[in-house]
């Protein structure tokens, strides 16, 4: 009777275990791809965003992966990943607004490829200039375009972000012909090219050209957004937009494969809003990377997408030549 009793019991703890197996939640591990340098900003947040995601969430840990390779590792992510597979990717303006207008066959893919999770961060480009020509405002920054002085930027890539900021903001001033884009290998390498006398300007990050502005190499002039930069060393750097000038922000969009289950991009959506919700890394974006937390919605991303297609359509002639 014992021996009955006892393997009844047993039996019943077993259930129970297979039951609550069965019920529980998995975790499923999602290999987030960075298509940008190893030791990019993109691939640097990635990396922060997946430490992160364990204390946020039992059913999803992020892993970053950075692939240096922009449309060719995008072409080879959209070709090999179906549709609620775990893994995700990076896109941002360069591709969809930039590389889709300048040069559409390097792009085995299109917006429509992917489902959008989150914004990861945006960065707000800086003009900085050589501190010997004392340009300390956009008001110095058009006298100095009036008097008709030539005008040469460093920027990341020939045909990046960057050239088209620098295109905008001096093609709208009326020195499109006055412009030379001196393109670099890096966005840090251009961000240090003003300082060696390489330029006269540069188009960077803010972190990117923080510590020499610091060691009074260059002064910045003002910021690629609609309003002044409001915390951090470049607080009170004025914004293009607020004087007519065209602008946008660098953005970084975490994107799933087309057709991925909307509620696995829900809850995606949900773990990445607590990750950038962290006192700890929003102090880190802010304070260390000078980034902002910029979550977004679709229409969001769609209306900055076409904005940014709007500033290359206008002024690729004289970035592209």
């Amino acid at each position: 009777m014992k021996k009955k009793i006892l393997s009844l019991a047993l039996v019943g703890a077993m259930c129970v275990t297979l039951l609550a197996s069965c019920g529980g939640k998995k975790n499923a591990t999602w290999k987030v791809t960075c298509p940008w340098a190893p030791s990019g900003v993109a691939a640097m947040v990635s990396q922060q965003a997946a430490t992160k995601s364990t204390e946020y969430s039992d059913t999803i840990t992020l892993v970053a992966e950075a692939i240096k390779g922009d449309a060719a590792t995008v072409n080879t992510w959209v070709a090999d990943t179906k549709a609620n597979a775990t893994e995700l990717v990076f896109v941002g303006e360069g591709l969809l607004s930039i590389t889709s207008i300048l040069d559409p066959g390097k792009m085995q893919f299109s917006y429509e490829d992917f489902a959008f999770v989150e914004n990861l961060y945006s960065s707000i480009f800086v003009l900085s200039a050589d501190a010997k020509l004392n340009i300390g405002s956009i008001a110095d920054l058009e006298a100095y375009v009036q008097a008709g002085n030539e005008v040469s930027v460093a920027v990341n890539g020939a045909t990046g972000s960057e050239a088209f900021l620098a295109a905008a903001l001096f093609g709208s001033m009326g020195a499109g012909d006055k412009l030379k884009l001196t393109p670099y290998q890096s966005a840090a390498e251009a961000a240090q090219a003003v300082a060696r006398g390489e330029t006269q300007f540069a188009v960077s990050h803010q972190s990117q050209i923080l510590e020499t502005f610091q060691q009074n190499g260059v002064t910045v002039v003002c910021a690629f957004d609609e309003n002044d930069i409001a915390n951090g060393p470049f607080e009170g750097v004025e914004g293009v937009g607020q004087h007519g000038y065209p602008y946008f922000r660098n953005r970084c969009f975490v994107m799933a494969r087309a057709g991925t289950d909307e509620a696995k991009v829900k809850e995606l959506k949900e773990l990445y809003g607590k990750i950038l919700a962290d006192q700890e890394v929003a102090d880190w974006l802010n304070g260390t990377m000078l980034l902002e937390v910029d979550t977004m919605s679709v229409e969001d991303v769609e209306a900055h997408i076409d904005n940014v297609k709007n500033i290359v359509n206008e002024y690729k002639d004289i970035v592209a030549g």
